[in-house]
């Protein structure tokens, strides 16, 4: 086998998950310690905790005033779990899908729910589906940027102003990194695990006053569980958005994510976040261009994400190769970079197209996506001479 020159440099950071997320850049385990253990969140210090997250959030996500924000179970996915089941059903609802999170939710929504009156627009990976084909007089759920096809939605343009029906958002690898236009976005769900590297488990559910108004005057025909519920007598419980949560949070996570958004808050706010991801993402770009074996697993550079960056192993070598062989050789390079401590988790999600999924997201340092780059190419130099000597 041929002698492939090793590159000098190293990420001092190998964290490239697309979730859970590197770290905040410094990140260290006593920001932790003014944690309020072994208390209960429904203690004065557990609530105050609690509403601080919220209005924090607010304010980096710039979320507007009349906006509701509550912190909930089971990540993004309870989030949107809990929109689905407790405002789906009044209207017909278009439910977009390009990768597997929202092909998810239509499975959701069409054999759980069983809501006969759902529309599906889908594309395959790397594609968007045709936006102006969709029914705003529908409810309509999509996914802004879909986190294993690293395809996104340019903008919200798209979604008019004076839509009839919801639009239920899942921005959970985009919250914090795109420029997300609240006026257009009735429910929007995070998981703070993502563009903010906060632990695993919690979701963020944001409402417009039009979800509100829908939650207060529709009751689905289904019955809902304790854990989805937002309303109780007709009202929305307000508690939910101010601090007082369905189910017991860790605090443990929640000083954490406190800790995440005072550093996102000093770098300067939303701007500065999505500009570090536009960095990151921008380097992959460059060096992409510039590299024959690999190319964008989005078609339009205009829907690339600037987070969960999905590329395609291109050279023709490969591509004459059967989808298993191609898949085999993505994960040998993976593993490779995994052995040499250069990059952890940036293999392909287990649905989609084989290739590399790298995060790009605010917490990854530019240095770290450059320091990386000599690496990938060194991973398929050695893996393709392999291949030649077999």
């Amino acid at each position: 086998m041929a002698n492939i020159e090793t590159p000098a440099t190293k990420p001092a950071n190998p964290n490239f998950s697309s979730g859970p997320c590197a770290k905040r850049p410094g990140w260290k385990p006593a920001v932790l310690e003014d944690a309020p253990l072994g208390r209960s969140h429904r203690a004065k210090i557990g609530k105050a905790k609690l509403a601080q997250a919220i209005e924090l959030t607010r304010e980096v996500l710039e979320v507007p005033s009349d906006y509701k924000i509550g912190i909930v179970p089971a990540s993004d996915t309870g989030a949107v779990e809990m929109a689905l089941w407790s405002l789906l059903g009044a209207r017909p609802v278009d439910m977009l899908a390009w990768e597997s999170f929202g092909a998810g939710w239509v499975t959701d929504v069409v054999k759980q729910l069983k809501l006969a009156d759902a529309r599906k627009l889908e594309a395959g990976y790397g594609e968007l589906p045709d936006l102006s084909q969709v029914n705003f007089d529908h409810d309509v759920v999509f996914t802004w940027n879909g986190t294993t096809s690293g395809v996104r939605v340019p903008n919200a343009d798209w979604i008019p102003a004076d839509r009839k029906g919801l639009t239920i958002c899942d921005a959970t690898s985009a919250a914090f990194a795109q420029d997300l236009d609240f006026t257009k976005l009735d429910v929007v769900t995070f998981s703070w695990q993502k563009v903010l590297g906060g632990e695993a488990a919690h979701g963020v559910l944001i409402l417009s006053p039009r979800a509100v108004e829908r939650l207060e005057s529709y009751t689905p025909a289904w019955p809902l569980p304790k854990i989805f519920r937002l309303t109780k007598g007709g009202k929305l419980i307000d508690g939910i958005f101010t601090g007082a949560t369905i189910n017991t949070p860790s605090m443990l996570c929640v000083e954490d994510y406190l800790d995440a958004l005072g550093w996102a808050k000093g770098l300067g706010g939303l701007p500065a976040l999505i500009g570090r991801a536009d960095a990151n993402s921008g380097a992959i770009a460059d060096w992409a261009e510039k590299t024959a074996w690999v190319d964008f697993l989005a078609t339009d550079k205009a829907t690339r994400s600037n987070t969960s960056v999905c590329l395609k192993i291109v050279d023709p070598e490969i591509q004459q190769l059967d989808e298993a062989a191609q898949a085999a050789f993505a994960k040998a390079m993976v593993s490779a970079l995994d052995k040499e401590g250069v990059a952890y988790d940036i293999g392909a999600y287990r649905d989609a197209p084989s290739g590399l999924r790298i995060w790009a997201g605010a917490t990854v340092e530019l240095a770290n996506v450059e320091a990386l780059l000599p690496w990938l190419d060194w991973a398929f130099a050695q893996e393709k001479a392999k291949l030649a000597s077999a």
